[in-house]
């Protein structure tokens, strides 16, 4: 990154998706942190898996079942989720989403 900054207009905007996938990119990467921008096509899911680091899921659009450990609760634009490291969840888009996810790493390492 040449700026010492990031900084999106609008995190709601994103590429077509296909009409059945999910569509990633990272938004920036470093050693200490990952930022990636999640569009789900409706119907859509990440089944369950866990991280190695702590993480933070931000919900920008659209309405999700997320999975957190063995709790599942519903998930739509403002939802915030915050993940220890090695916590199972899963995510099944209702309608279009766009989720944000940022991992922490090297968090607790010294």
């Amino acid at each position: 990154m040449t700026q010492p900054y990031l900084f999106l207009e609008n995190l709601a905007e994103h590429a077509e998706l296909p009409p059945n996938g999910i569509l990633s990119r990272t938004l920036h990467a470093d050693d200490k942190t990952k930022i990636l921008q999640f569009c789900f096509a409706p119907g859509t899911e990440l089944s369950a898996h866990t991280a190695p680091v702590p993480a933070l899921l931000c919900f920008v659009r659209g309405e999700a079942e997320l999975q957190l450990g063995e709790d599942r609760m519903d998930a739509r634009a403002g939802s915030l989720a915050y993940m220890t490291p090695r916590l199972e969840h899963a995510i099944r888009a209702r309608t279009e989403v766009v989720m944000l996810l940022v991992m922490f790493r090297g968090a607790g390492q010294v």
